[in-house]
């Protein structure tokens, strides 16, 4: 198992609208793809309350590359992706890394 963690850094006052997206669009379209998310958690303390980060589970990189791929694809994706900036931008920067548990680590 690895996961990916991608934080979110949303334009100015977008926050809202990304977390509602992800609420009523995105995760079903995960669910059909087979997309499982292991956490979402916004910035309490810390230098952006603009930030959504997030883990996914994947059994391996080749099932990320192929089920991630085809997400990118869904037409309804695109459209739930334009409906929602519809009013602007919603994310100014992604950053995304791949991780591995460690031999301790109580997530494997």
């Amino acid at each position: 198992m690895i996961y990916e963690m991608r934080v979110y850094r949303c334009v100015p006052g977008r926050l809202p609208a990304l977390l509602k997206r992800f609420e009523t669009a995105t995760l079903k379209i995960w669910e059909k793809h087979g997309i499982r998310q292991a956490g979402f958690f916004t910035t309490l303390i810390g230098d952006s309350n603009q930030e959504l980060t997030y883990f996914l589970a994947w059994d391996s990189l080749a099932e990320r590359e192929k089920k991630w791929a085809a997400f990118m694809a869904d037409p309804d994706w695109m459209k739930a992706r334009a409906e929602s900036e519809a009013d602007g931008q919603i994310v100014g920067n992604i950053v995304s890394q791949i991780l591995t548990p460690t031999a301790f680590s109580s997530v494997k």
